[in-house]
């Protein structure tokens, strides 16, 4: 248990596991690591089996060859869970993660007994969006990772968070340079393609979490709410930006352990 390196398919696969019981795989958002969830991970773990994966060309993990879609990182932690003997588990994604998260309920429905959003959205980039990722891809071909992550992750947070929040923020830094050139703009292209997938909220039978920050300026909290169903679970937390595991962590904490008890 603790953190791990292991081989697999000829991909070098990193990951965070602690605890035991039934099993939540956490999935970071863009340009984050299993670290994003260090603050979380640990009370957790007390009633859980917690797995906090880094997401490909992210940490400590290699990249996928060739051209990469959503699907194909589903695909990946399909395998990754095989290796960990995970029959079974209940998703949380972040952002990017949330986008992974829905991709794998979509194709291993069977596999999953409980979801959860995690400032992220069903809806598909917009076409302004697109544009964006493909500035992003150039931004790291012309200046390199370190200058689009310092004007990534300062957005991440609430303008009012920005202050109290500075050692977090240089955290979330430290972690996003660790993300290899090649994977930013692979998730960047990843993220530009994925389609819409409401349906998957829409045709969910099992428990859903879906959590907004309620001054979250990357997916505001009506992408995030995007369906409407009894077994869907919409939660807003307060004085949060995008990142409520360093701006709320014990709130989201909360939220995730309640969402928890639902789930079968």
């Amino acid at each position: 248990m603790g953190k791990s390196i292991i081989n697999l398919n000829g991909i070098t696969v990193s990951y965070n596991e602690i605890g035991k019981g039934s099993p939540i795989v956490l999935l970071h958002g863009f340009c984050g690591s299993n670290g994003y969830w260090d603050n979380v991970i640990t009370k957790l773990s007390e009633h859980y089996r917690v797995i906090a994966l880094d997401l490909p060309g992210h940490g400590e993990s290699a990249n996928l060859e060739g051209p990469v879609t959503i699907e194909d990182i589903a695909d990946h932690i399909k395998d990754v869970l095989d290796y960990l003997n995970v029959p079974q588990v209940t998703m949380f994604g972040h952002s990017l993660g949330g986008y992974i998260t829905l991709a794998f309920a979509e194709k291993f429905s069977q596999l999953v007994n409980g979801l959860s959003l995690i400032h992220s959205t069903a809806y598909p980039d917009s076409e302004e969006a697109k544009k964006g990722r493909e500035a992003g891809v150039e931004k790291v071909k012309k200046e390199g990772i370190s200058v689009f992550i310092d004007g990534l992750i300062p957005k991440l947070f609430s303008p009012d968070n920005i202050e109290k929040n500075q050692n977090d923020i240089t955290t979330a830094k430290e972690i996003g340079y660790t993300t290899s050139s090649q994977g930013v703009m692979k998730t960047l292209i990843a993220m530009k393609n994925r389609p819409d997938r409401n349906s998957v909220l829409e045709k969910a039978e099992i428990p859903v979490l879906l959590i907004a920050g309620e001054k979250d300026q990357i997916i505001p909290s009506d992408k995030t709410f995007s369906v409407s169903k009894s077994n869907i679970k919409p939660v807003l937390i307060k004085d949060s930006g995008h990142m409520s595991m360093y701006e709320n962590p014990t709130e989201l904490i909360n939220k995730m352990i309640e969402f928890m008890s639902t789930v079968k």
